[in-house]
């Protein structure tokens, strides 16, 4: 979920050099160029984008000795998956969780390096009584699931189903979730027998929330993807933030090879290599190829005129985060626990209280409070949007509690997901001709998994091309 800052440097500046170095969650770290010392540079590889995607291609193309640079329009990688330091807090660029059952994620990552912090195994649904009721993973929590059982959020029957599908989903293979028939999330809820009742009060502030899309029009594959996932690991956060997950794969890289604050304004397909043009003034040559690895705004940008459509564009998904600090004494739980609005009013979709899952994303003696919004609410200011969110989560804990807490920083994400829904219309080809190689999360599933395996795909399709020139 990202908001580029790009920072443009004139030709005059470009054979001075200036290095940076990632904070990472590992005990190594990359030094990053953020200048080329050599204008018109030629390389093997250009990756344009040091998202999940660019960050997992280049690590693909590093594992096979391919020279590349991996060019980066804003200030730190990451794409989508940062997070910023304010008043002491860390605050990740809108709502993100991380599953520890993403495949992907268990080849590239190091768990233990990024101090992964748990949240509780389910969530508190608020519903449309002024009370707060427990859905729970009877394998994390059985005697919570237990006692749940006969609350509101659903009938007995309900949760029971929810087993029975979560059974079905784990016997899937990922290829067969990714290619059965689809249709829309809310369709298939109702297809296996669920309720309105859980529907509403569960479903779709729960996934909707994951999805941004309380309609649950998203496709039905991506759904079984992430309950499967959901199922078989934990929601986490890690300790030193969402960007902990781009910092270590950064970590991975050359020296020299990762290029901050560097916009590509076109590329040039004419030549027998492909020329990438830098908003800096500067020509860069790419000798196999170049892999696409930005968001679908900036791809539609970078490939106008060019007979090339990487999918079916529908309108993105869209959020608002909101942050508040708050006393340790002025929150209402200590648990690492979501929580969901089931009542069906209001603007706050779910919110949580950070520091609860994760001690490190605040100074000693205060709380982090995460409120999460599905759409952009363009038509109202971030004071309106405030006070609103303020008077609604009073009625949850109180106005005592909740006026307490003190503002922190709104993030409105325009781009935080491609829209997913029925057709998903997703792209399997990443070589698209003329040197050109596409990857993100559009190309895949809209997961951090779904961004690592497209860059990797990309990275794969590229050497299988050359593969091929050579024999």
């Amino acid at each position: 979920m990202t908001i580029a800052h790009p920072l443009c440097f004139s030709a005059c500046c470009s054979h001075f050099s200036i290095k940076y170095k990632l904070r990472s969650s590992s005990s190594s770290s990359t030094t990053i160029s953020q200048l080329s010392s050599t204008p018109n540079q030629k390389t093997g590889v250009i990756v344009i984008g040091a998202g999940l995607g660019g960050l997992a291609a280049a690590n693909r193309l590093h594992s096979e000795n391919i020279p590349f640079l991996l060019l980066e329009a804003s200030d730190g990688v990451g794409g989508r998956v940062r997070t910023d330091v304010v008043d002491g807090f860390l605050l990740d660029r809108g709502f993100q969780i991380f599953i520890t059952a993403y495949p992907e994620a268990q080849k590239l990552l190091n768990y233990q390096q990024l101090e992964l912090q748990k949240f509780y195994s389910g969530a508190k649904v608020y519903s449309d009584d002024g009370q707060f009721y427990t859905v729970a993973d009877p394998l994390h929590h059985f005697w919570d699931a237990v006692n749940s059982l006969t609350n509101p959020i659903g009938s007995i029957f309900d949760k029971l189903l929810i087993g029975s599908t979560r059974l079905q989903v784990v016997g899937k293979s990922d290829s067969e979730i990714f290619s059965a028939q689809e249709v829309p999330t809310i369709e298939l809820l109702k297809n296996i027998g669920f309720s309105d009742s859980i529907i509403t009060r569960f479903f779709r502030p729960f996934f909707g929330g994951i999805f941004f899309d309380r309609e649950l029009q998203t496709t039905s594959r991506l759904f079984d993807f992430v309950f499967k996932c959901l199922a078989l690991g934990d929601n986490t956060l890690p300790a030193k933030g969402i960007e902990a997950i781009p910092n270590q794969l950064a970590a991975k890289l050359p020296p020299d090879s990762i290029r901050l604050n560097t916009r590509v304004s076109s590329i040039d397909f004419k030549n027998a290599n492909p020329i990438v043009k830098l908003e800096n003034g500067e020509n860069l040559e790419s000798e196999f190829g170049v892999i696409l690895a930005v968001e679908e705004p900036e791809a539609d940008k970078l490939l106008a005129g060019r007979n090339v459509k990487p999918g079916q564009r529908k309108p993105y998904r869209s959020t608002v985060c909101m942050y508040f600090s708050a006393d340790l004494d002025k929150i209402p739980v200590k648990d690492p626990v979501l929580f969901l609005n089931g009542s069906g009013k209001g603007i706050v979709n779910n919110m949580f209280f950070a520091t609860n899952v994760a001690a490190s994303y605040g100074p000693a003696g205060k709380a982090l409070v995460s409120v999460s919004l599905i759409g952009l609410f363009e038509d109202v200011s971030d004071d309106d949007l405030r006070a609103e969110i303020v008077g609604e989560l009073s009625g949850w804990f109180g106005s005592s509690i909740v006026e307490s807490w003190k503002y922190l920083r709104t993030y409105r994400i325009r781009y935080a997901q491609p829209n997913q829904c029925v057709p998903s219309g997703l792209m399997k080809k990443y070589g698209v001709g003329s040197g050109l190689y596409l990857c993100g999360d559009y190309m895949t599933s809209a997961t951090f998994d779904g961004a690592l395996v497209s860059g990797r795909k990309a990275a794969e399709a590229l050497l299988a091309d050359r593969a091929s020139t050579l024999v």
